[in-house]
């Protein structure tokens, strides 16, 4: 089965973790790290939860899954160690329209999260279709020591140029091959030597118009 890969905005949006384990640990922190709104469902929290619920990160509901904690939910996720209740969660999920992450249980899943090596706003992501986590660990671990915080900044830097290159009176054509131009094979080189000088006159070249590099921009 192909998934379908798919970026999405959870920023203040409801998700519902139900356990409160490592698991559930793993899954709330990845939400959190994304602005999600958290509540959890369990009788016990993992230390780590604890933690976060004390400082106000997460909503705790201490008690036993209901039906009715789906409501309103964006995301949900089952992180218990009861097989016969994740796969309750499962079915009234579905019978809610509602998208599901069910632990160890690829089957079960309406989506799956994929192991991430984050950039910044670069985001990279693996998945292997719920097949094998550890392939997907190791090919973001080979992904993290290929694309350094030199991507983060290289972002930055051509999200910058883009706005006066969209602003300028270019054919699609034209604003495209500009794109194209700027990204030369040497660019991340030279921000990881912090090379700027030949980083800032290649952008000069390359726009046909005087450009300075932020004062902030990594030496």
């Amino acid at each position: 089965m192909k998934l379908y890969p798919v970026c999405l905005d959870i920023n203040d949006r409801p998700c519902l973790v139900i356990g409160g384990g490592t698991v559930a640990e793993r899954k709330v922190k990845g939400l959190l790290e994304c602005g999600g709104a958290v509540t959890v469902i369990s009788p016990q929290l993992s230390p780590a939860l604890r933690q976060l619920h004390r400082d106000e990160k997460i909503n705790w509901h201490p008690r036993s899954y209901r039906e009715s904690d789906l409501r309103k939910a964006f995301l949900v996720f089952a992180a218990t160690d009861d097989h016969e209740l994740q796969t309750r969660i499962q079915a009234q999920a579905a019978d809610n329209g509602i998208l599901v992450n069910i632990a160890d249980s690829p089957a079960g899943c309406s989506f799956q999260v994929p192991a991430v090596c984050r950039r910044g706003d670069l985001t990279l992501t693996v998945s292997t279709s719920g097949k094998s986590p550890a392939v997907a660990a190791m090919v973001r671990s080979r992904l993290e020591e290929e694309f350094g915080p030199e991507y983060d900044h290289l972002l930055k830097l051509v999200a910058s140029l883009r706005q006066r290159i969209l602003a300028r009176d270019l054919s699609p054509e034209e604003k495209k091959k500009l794109f194209q131009n700027l990204l030369h094979p040497d660019i991340v080189d030279w921000i990881r030597l912090g090379q700027r000088d030949r980083l800032q006159a290649h952008c000069r070249s390359v726009l046909g118009m005087d450009f300075t590099l932020d004062p902030d921009f990594p030496e």
